[in-house]
């Protein structure tokens, strides 16, 4: 049995929670965890996800404001933020309810099918866009690529910000700002946004969104 399935949602939770006692162990626990997809079935996992379609987009590029496109989020992103999503860390009254009602292999072959989806398209901006300019800088400082991989598009529990809805992105940057929302793994979002001011978050935002 995988590492990931062997742990109940409050081990996964406690696994992956930030904090400085537990780096170490983090950073072991992340690079014994498998790689999934393989193993996974991405044609149940299109099944299940027909369910998600109506505010995900059936294609997994969202449509609806403040609602996120899944297609080319890394499979152990979407697995994760489903996990804590059915385990309460992460709070939503919808998704809340909706993750509770997917067993291990369900969220798994969920995770696959919206990794082997083509991501959508970045947003336009024009030629010397100067709020793209400063999100980029404000990206190179914060040493988002880090985490995020050198084209934004994601590494295992970090999520791909390249292409996302805009007010996807803001709203993320914002809840990790007031401790709405906590980053999972080793890294913690609220020290990478410690320093953000709104029209830094807005900057970045705008600037993931136009990444390809």
């Amino acid at each position: 049995m995988s590492a990931l399935r062997s742990l109940s949602d409050k081990e996964r939770v406690q696994a992956f929670w930030p904090g400085p006692a537990l780096l170490v162990g983090l950073v072991c626990l992340f690079a014994a965890l498998p790689r999934q997809a393989s193993s996974a079935d991405i044609a149940a996992g299109k099944v299940s996800a027909e369910a998600c379609a109506p505010c995900h987009g059936a294609d997994g590029v969202s449509q609806i404001d403040n609602t996120a496109s899944l297609a080319g989020e890394p499979d152990e992103y979407v697995q994760w933020q489903l996990v804590y999503f059915r385990s309460g860390a992460r709070k939503s009254e919808v998704m809340g309810g909706i993750a509770q009602s997917l067993n291990n292999d369900e969220i798994r072959n969920l995770g696959a099918y919206y990794a082997s989806l083509p991501p959508p398209k970045p947003a336009p901006v024009a030629a010397g866009d100067e709020l793209a300019q400063r999100g980029e800088k404000l990206a190179a400082s914060h040493r988002c690529q880090a985490c995020h991989n050198e084209d934004f598009d994601g590494f295992r529990a970090a999520a791909r910000l390249g292409a996302q809805r805009e007010d996807v992105l803001l709203a993320a940057l914002r809840d990790f700002k007031t401790g709405k929302r906590i980053g999972s793994g080793v890294a913690s979002m609220a020290d990478v946004v410690y320093d953000l001011n709104d029209d830094d978050m807005k900057a970045l935002s705008h600037f993931m969104a136009s990444r390809p």
